[in-house]
């Protein structure tokens, strides 16, 4: 079976969670592991939740509720959040609001989403939803590459879509991520590729360093050295792709 046919066959199945598949090997790098080491955490369910963020922690608390709110209303995904997940881990994310790190086997959702006074925790809910699916479809051995993003993604958020229809007055929220949907299969857009994956880095990174209060001659500079490494690689691809064919 193709890894394409695999994720057709994931869409179509609503009983995989009785599947037990292996854990691939998973290694956090140097730093993070200092960070995780650092950070205030607690074991729910068997599941490491922890902040980088000082007393009172209020964005633990509101990844405690969301994690509740998803026991209570929908058994079967609190039970793929608390398998396929090893991690949530609230720190500032310059990649995204939320996302799923392979190295980690965890969930990282960005401080500054977790505390806005806009993000509900329903919202909170539905984001460690949609990246324990990510951890899913990886141990399915389907991976995240260009060409499949935008198919991974749309699982990812029919999944969240399933778990808003169990909670109650979640009108709203079950618009937005059907209209989110709607973007992600029939949007004319590249948002997904591999280019605009490092445009956002980019931009995250110099975000996410004036939230910390970093001064602009390192942002600038660290753009700088990101902007020459990117020239390099398209330098290394480009001879790699036009050189001598057997």
């Amino acid at each position: 079976m193709t890894k394409s046919n695999g994720l057709q066959e994931l869409e179509a199945r609503q009983d995989l969670h009785h599947v037990v598949a292996a854990k691939p090997s998973r290694k956090p790098d140097l730093a993070d592991r200092i960070c995780l080491w650092l950070s205030t955490s607690r074991s729910i369910d068997g599941l490491w939740v922890g902040t980088m963020e000082g007393k009172p922690h209020p964005g633990l608390r509101r990844v405690e509720d969301a994690l509740q709110l998803i026991k209570l209303h929908a058994p079967l995904h609190y039970s793929r959040v608390v398998r396929h997940l090893e991690r949530i881990w609230v720190r500032v994310e310059h990649t995204a609001s939320a996302c799923y790190y392979h190295s980690m086997g965890a969930c990282v959702l960005d401080e500054r989403y977790v505390l806005q006074e806009t993000t509900a925790v329903d919202r909170i809910a539905t984001s460690i939803v949609h990246e324990a699916t990510h951890a899913r479809l990886e141990r399915r051995g389907i991976q995240y590459v260009e060409k499949q993003r935008r198919r991974i993604e749309a699982v990812c958020i029919r999944r969240e879509l399933d778990f808003v229809a169990k909670l109650p007055h979640a009108e709203l929220l079950r618009e937005a991520r059907a209209h989110a949907l709607e973007w992600c299969i029939t949007g004319e857009h590249d948002f997904f590729s591999d280019p605009n994956f490092t445009t956002r880095h980019e931009e995250g990174s110099a975000e996410a360093l004036r939230y910390l209060g970093a001064p602009e001659w390192i942002i600038g500079f660290i753009l700088k050295v990101a902007a020459r490494r990117r020239l390099l690689k398209q330098k290394r691809a480009s001879i790699s792709t036009s050189g001598p064919q057997g």
